[in-house]
């Protein structure tokens, strides 16, 4: 299988299982601010929309029909 195809295929999986779940969202902690043993923390939440899904498994099937071409 073509590098291509591969990564064609794995953006396909990702990208409808970002559109099947109807978003994705994620939590990313961040380190603040930290002084001596004293440490204070933050949490920053995201939401990938369901349209960025859509756009990432439309690349995944360009790029499986580009690398499929090339053969």
């Amino acid at each position: 299988m073509k590098p291509l195809t591969l990564i064609g295929a794995l953006l396909i999986v990702v990208g409808g299982i970002v559109v099947a779940l109807r978003g994705v969202s994620y939590v990313r902690d961040r380190q603040e601010l930290s002084v001596g043993p004293i440490e204070v923390a933050a949490e920053e939440r995201g939401f990938i929309s369901p349209m960025v899904g859509g756009l990432v498994l439309a690349a995944g099937v360009v790029l499986v029909v580009v690398g499929r071409r090339g053969s």
